[in-house]
């Protein structure tokens, strides 16, 4: 059976090495989408400036160098750990 293209992009992004900062620049992009597309007059674009913001945004909070492994330094996040 044949790997599908959305298995080989995953495979690919979990074999490459992360960098320092890499959930800032994805977590800019998904804002920036949001922002840039806010204001449109098409409903097809803020539609798909919406989803493509919160599929970054959702990426750079539980991505494998995300946000919720940097949760666990603060007082709320060691707090979410525990339940």
């Amino acid at each position: 059976m044949s790997e599908s293209t959305l298995q080989r992009i995953k495979r690919y992004d979990e074999q490459r090495p992360g960098f320092p900062g890499e959930h800032w620049l994805v977590l800019a992009a998904g804002v920036g989408a949001w922002l840039a597309t806010r204001r449109h007059p098409s409903i097809l674009v803020k539609t798909l400036g919406m989803a493509a913001g919160t599929a970054l945004v959702a990426r750079a909070a539980s991505g494998r160098d995300g946000l919720a492994k940097v949760l666990r330094y603060t007082p709320l996040g060691g707090g979410i750990r525990r339940l």
